[in-house]
């Protein structure tokens, strides 16, 4: 018996809401050093769109607040990300590190 995907699930891989999985056999970190990057221009991207809708909402120009509380929250959720992100990155250098000494 087969279970299908989610029809959720696929909606949101084609709004670009979740990332693209691609098989790669790079171990040179090329492939991580542009996810990486990707994800923080998505990043820039984001915060940009949520300044540009908290201007347009404190000067009464937003028809749709929840537009912006979207916009907001996706950013800050975002950047929680990556940040956790570069965290466990800079960990594991650390803990590299201390392996050599």
């Amino acid at each position: 018996m087969t279970i299908g995907a989610i029809p959720a699930v696929q909606a949101a891989a084609g709004t670009g809401y979740l990332p693209s999985v691609q098989n790669s056999q790079a171990t040179d970190g090329a492939g991580f050093g542009s996810a990486l990057a990707g994800a923080v221009d998505n990043l820039q991207s984001l915060q940009s769109t949520s300044n540009t809708l908290a201007v347009q909402a404190v000067t009464g120009n937003l028809n749709d607040i929840h537009a912006a509380t979207i916009a907001s929250t996706r950013a800050q959720v975002t950047l929680e990300l990556v940040a956790a992100v570069r965290n466990k990155g800079v960990d594991a250098f650390n803990e590299i590190m201390r392996m050599q000494a």
